[in-house]
């Protein structure tokens, strides 16, 4: 027996609710329980090699050494460590993970980062530099998202990354929901937007509506018009979305937010360092910033195309009054006056000094200079797709590039693949891959690499289709299977794979 026939079959057509229950009641069984429990496991222990490939070759701590180990043995070590890991990404095999990578760049954010190792912004009488650099980090970004084609004041955070940024304004907008007597807050987003929406919803007690995408793969403005009601407290938009790489008819959605009375996020937190500089080229790029009155709040990563440590992120909102509502204060607390704008209290300044050095050291001038070559090199990658006839492109995308097929199982495509070095994103309704184009894609041969790998992958599959084991089976159940329970569970087992030593 297996997972995904004992799931799908006929329970593929009914409700995913449903299929869930039955997945309760088969579990209670004793023998189906079992049969659950071995293909779980056979599942996990396909995983296991990617994830702890040192096991049997390195130490293992699973208590404090009697005495400390050699600090040059250490650094040795993870001098070692640091070079194995580094093919993966450093010669461009990775879909997004590393969006710079250049070893002067590295050598200077992390010189940077010595320097100011010890930096806490929570101290700001200490570490005023510190304020220094995250008020400037935010003011940058505005500035580059349209706050100077803005009558309002455009202000913001520094953040860990995208997730945070998009809790914290999630956050925002049900505390101001609240204040405004909305008992039970909603966010209407697209089914593409990222989970960390999903996420908000769970940590912050609000329901999260999804929408559907149009054939494109943006957000169905239609769709998002039904959905608003008297407890939405955000509309939210992707410029552009994680799975397909296209942008959210953002204009039309922050237009309807207004006209309704509600909150609208832009989350660029993918392409806030990359659309405006498209822009600037001649691209065709929506509008999608807070030059839209509609806007008010975004997203964008520092970390990604912004080229920062990772490790950052920046919140921004149109007007201070809703950036208020994501702070915490405590005022009575016997340990003294106690604020804290994001979620965590201690934060690294290191993170902060060298997102501000990255971008000041970059310019303008160096943020288009890459982005007319991933743009250049993603049009390469794209019409190398296309030219392949088991292969269609999904949607309109720029410089993140979905695929998908009708001939072969692209799951399995995606293994012959990872043979060959590669990491892409599996995508799933529909199954598809995509490839996030960075500055490690923009070297010589390797565009013409990937193109030339994903044929040659392509035709193996269409040889021999079936495998065993490896990523494909863990795809195929989550595109295939309705009892979402299923998947879950099989997500938090590999959480729990991470954690094992």
């Amino acid at each position: 027996m297996n997972l995904e026939k004992l799931l799908s079959g006929p329970l593929k057509r009914v409700n995913p609710r449903l299929a869930g229950w039955a997945y309760s009641g088969l579990r209670r069984i004793p023998r189906v329980r079992r049969r659950l429990e071995a293909e779980y496991d056979g599942l996990v222990a396909g995983m296991e090699a990617t994830v702890k490939p040192y096991r049997e070759e390195l130490t293992t701590y699973r208590r404090l050494p009697d005495t400390g180990v050699d600090r040059i043995e250490l650094l040795d070590l993870l001098a070692d460590l640091a070079a194995r890991e580094e093919p993966g990404w450093k010669e461009g095999f990775a879909s997004g993970a590393v969006y710079h990578g250049q070893h002067e760049h590295i050598a200077f954010l992390s010189r940077v980062a010595a320097l100011h190792s010890q930096a806490n912004p929570l101290h700001a009488d200490l570490w005023p530099s510190a304020t220094k650099f995250e008020a400037e980090i935010v003011a940058m970004t505005a500035s580059m998202l349209g706050a100077g084609g803005s009558d309002d004041e455009i202000v913001g955070t520094v953040t860990s990354g995208g997730t945070e940024a998009i809790l914290l304004a999630m956050k925002a907008y049900r505390d101001r929901a609240l204040s405004r007597g909305i008992k039970h807050p909603e966010i209407v987003a697209a089914v593409t937007a990222h989970p960390a929406f999903g996420k908000a919803a769970h940590y912050f007690g609000m329901k999260l509506v999804r929408i559907p995408v149009d054939a494109n793969y943006r957000a169905d403005a239609t769709a998002a018009a039904a959905a608003i009601n008297r407890r939405t407290a955000v509309l939210v938009g992707s410029a552009p979305a994680f799975p397909h790489g296209t942008i959210d008819p953002i204009q039309e959605l922050s237009a309807l937010a207004a006209t309704r009375g509600v909150g609208f996020h832009t989350d660029a937190c993918l392409g806030g360092f990359v659309l405006p500089w498209a822009e600037r080229l001649g691209y065709p790029v929506p509008p999608f910033d807070f030059r839209l009155p509609g806007v008010t709040s975004m997203s964008a990563d520092t970390h990604k195309y912004g080229y920062a440590p990772k490790g950052n992120s920046v919140v921004m909102y149109r007007g201070r009054e809703l950036r208020r509502h994501q702070y915490f204060t405590s005022s009575d607390w016997p340990g003294g006056l106690y604020y804290s704008p994001t979620l965590a209290g201690s934060r690294p300044g290191a993170l902060s000094a060298a997102c501000w050095a990255a971008m000041v050291s970059i310019g303008e001038q160096g943020y288009l200079d890459a982005t007319t070559r991933i743009l250049e090199t993603a049009a390469v990658i794209r019409s190398g797709i296309a030219e392949i006839p088991e292969l269609s492109v999904l949607g309109d995308p720029m410089f993140v590039i979905a695929f998908g097929s009708d001939v072969v199982d692209i799951y399995r495509v995606m293994e012959r693949l990872s043979e060959r070095g590669w990491n892409l994103n599996g995508l799933h309704r529909p199954p598809a891959l995509h490839l996030a184009v960075t500055l490690r894609h923009v070297a010589d041969g390797v565009a013409q690499r990937f193109v030339s790998d994903l044929h040659r992958a392509v035709e193996e599959v269409k040889v021999n289709p079936g495998g065993v084991g490896g990523s494909a089976p863990v795809y195929g159940m989550a595109a295939t299977v309705p009892a979402r329970a299923v998947v879950d569970e099989l997500l938090e087992r590999y959480i729990d794979l991470l954690y094992e030593v």
